[in-house]
């Protein structure tokens, strides 16, 4: 998967951002929201490399994919203030908007399923409305997680996103986030609809 480019090293400077979203704390790990979080903590361990270094509000590594570096970035700012950081690490960086990519929860989808995008409204999710507001545009790619609808109509949103996933829906959901260093590979390799074609369900 990994290629040097053409000059025979790569970029000193990432070129590209990949934003997993969720909350930081013990007291929010492996809950529905965190699926961002839980599909970076995925594809770093897959890809060899680690997020931990403290810088723009958040978590952040990076490592060099078909010659492209990429930086990947776990927001610390709890999920409705996400976009501070996110536009902090695209102006240091310099990376355009067509080159960011996205991860976070989606209700609307079963746990298992994820939906690639290539722009779009927040959909009433604060991570990613929080993202448009700062950054001025909604043209920007994303990989939505299914995470499960609530139970019922009247089940309180915030109380279900918080909640944890079951045993099934976990696996279920590492299952789909074991497609994401794929998605990514295709993106910063200008194939963004190939892998549309893929996986999205």
């Amino acid at each position: 998967m990994f290629f040097k480019n053409r000059a025979g090293s790569a970029p000193a400077a990432p070129e590209y951002l990949v934003v997993g979203l969720g909350n930081p704390g013990s007291k929010y790990e492996s809950t529905r929201h965190n699926a961002g979080f839980i599909a970076m903590d995925i594809m770093a361990e897959k890809l060899g490399f680690d997020i931990k270094r403290l810088k723009f509000k958040g978590l952040i590594g990076d490592t060099v994919i078909d010659g492209h570096r990429v930086a990947f970035l776990k927001p610390s700012t709890f999920m409705n203030l996400s976009g501070e950081s996110v536009r902090d690490a695209m102006q240091f960086y310099k990376i355009p908007v067509e080159r960011l990519l996205v991860i976070y929860d989606d209700i609307s989808l079963a746990p298992g399923r994820l939906r690639i995008r290539r722009k779009g409204s927040a959909g009433g999710h604060n991570g990613i409305k929080s993202i448009i507001y700062l950054l001025g545009r909604d043209d920007f790619a994303r990989i939505k997680l299914g995470v499960g609808e609530k139970p019922h109509p009247d089940y309180d949103l915030a109380d279900w996103v918080l909640s944890r996933f079951t045993k099934e829906e976990g696996a279920a959901l590492e299952s789909a986030c074991a497609h994401c260093d794929d998605v990514v590979r295709l993106f910063v390799t200008g194939r963004l609809d190939e892998a549309m074609n893929r996986y999205n369900s």
